[in-house]
């Protein structure tokens, strides 16, 4: 009978300790490991932001070779989706439901990442660091949405302004790409004329799918346009300005930040980009900023393939990625979704290679809380694929 009553014992309290690690325990999470998934165009018709994932994946491995974060490593689980939000979903739901993401980290793409925005804000998932400066992440505000691109509408007001502020011209006008993510820089553009009491002069959308543009150049050419701001993929930005210098179109081209990888954007049109004006979100690849150097040195140096470029669209997948790296450290042993969802609010005027990043508690309505960077700054492309800076780091409310 003791024998008996000493193995209910020992099995309720086996029973309890099961319960007890089944309730703390979290998905993706192991005592040495945390995964990580992450989509981004390696094919298809955004290929050139590819490079954005494969610069979160040095990065997470130069972190692993420092020890990790607190006893354990990020695996990271990419994939390519190219460009395409069918791929995305489905990608998204086999890595989630088959192996189990802890959570999410960048992820190019307004359409591909409304694909899945629901799927993961309704299980509760984190998200950090959508790469593309959507207002759909933010409006309305998600609890498990941080994030850190500004906005594309923010980029289009700085860029209207400085054009009528600081280079005196009065007739804007913009190609956009026919989905949200051309939308939110029409939106900016409206809205900061407004501001000027002027009016774009011309609006001509484009889809991912044409591939003859002489039609919009010419719409573009009859306008008068003085400006022209450039809200599309980077193969049809780069088609827009060797049209346009084929037609003797002379405009001075602006640009969001999609497009600000000079080096990439001069080989790609053959020097056509040179002068353009772009808006963008993170120090320059050749300033001697010394976080930037580091993870030079240490991520891109030691873990980049061969034949790939340092540039912007590189360390863009670092940028995305610091604030869920410093939330996760700050996590300490207790990493759980809630628990980086805490951290992550806490973060203020935190500083990566990005502008200033500050996360507020969740508040229904308040879009803010989940805005992480407002800030941007202006350059010029220059020969040989240079920047020239234009502007400092502005706020843009």
């Amino acid at each position: 009978m003791k024998r008996q009553g000493w193995v209910l014992l020992l099995a309720g309290v086996m029973l309890l300790a099961g319960l007890v690690a089944g309730a703390v325990a979290e998905e993706g999470v192991t005592a040495t490991e945390i995964h990580i998934g992450q989509w981004g165009p390696q094919t298809g018709p955004a290929a050139a932001w590819g490079s954005v994932a494969r610069g979160t994946d040095a990065y997470f491995k130069m972190i692993n070779e420092r020890g990790g974060i607190n006893g354990r490593k990020l695996i990271h689980h990419m994939f390519d989706d190219a460009y395409n939000p069918a791929k995305t979903k489905a990608g998204v739901k086999e890595l989630q439901e088959g192996t189990g993401m802890f959570a999410w980290v960048s992820g190019v793409g307004t359409a591909p990442g409304l694909a899945v925005r629901d799927y993961l804000m309704e299980r509760r998932i984190p998200w950090v660091g959508p790469s593309a400066g959507s207002r759909h992440w933010i409006d309305p505000p998600y609890k498990y949405l941080f994030a850190v691109y500004p906005l594309y509408e923010l980029e289009a007001r700085a860029l209207c302004r400085y054009a009528v502020a600081n280079m005196g011209k009065q007739k804007v006008a913009i190609i956009y790409q026919n989905d949200d993510y051309g939308k939110n820089g029409l939106k900016g553009a409206e809205e900061e004329l407004a501001l000027h009491g002027l009016k774009l002069v011309a609006q001509v959308p484009v889809n991912i799918t044409d591939s003859d543009l002489k039609p919009h150049v010419m719409k573009l050419k009859k306008s008068g346009a003085e400006v022209v701001l450039l809200w599309t993929t980077v193969k049809h930005a780069v088609m827009t300005v060797g049209i346009s210098k084929a037609m003797r179109f002379q405009a001075q081209f602006m640009s969001t930040s999609t497009c600000s990888d000079f080096p990439l954007m001069m080989h790609i049109s053959k020097g056509a980009w040179e002068g353009v004006i772009a808006a963008t979100f993170a120090e320059l690849p050749d300033s001697g900023y010394p976080l930037l150097q580091t993870y030079k040195q240490e991520a891109f140096d030691q873990y980049a393939a061969k034949g790939e470029r340092w540039g912007l669209f590189y360390y863009a997948g670092i940028a995305f990625a610091e604030p869920l790296v410093e939330a996760i450290r700050r996590c300490g042993d207790d990493l759980t979704r809630e628990r980086l969802v805490k951290e992550l609010e806490g973060l203020k005027d935190f500083k990566g290679i990005s502008g200033k990043i500050t996360y507020k508690p969740f508040v229904e309505g308040d879009l803010s809380c989940r805005q992480g960077q407002n800030q941007t700054f202006l350059v010029q492309c220059m020969a040989g694929g240079k920047a020239k800076q234009l502007t400092d780091w502005a706020t843009i409310d």
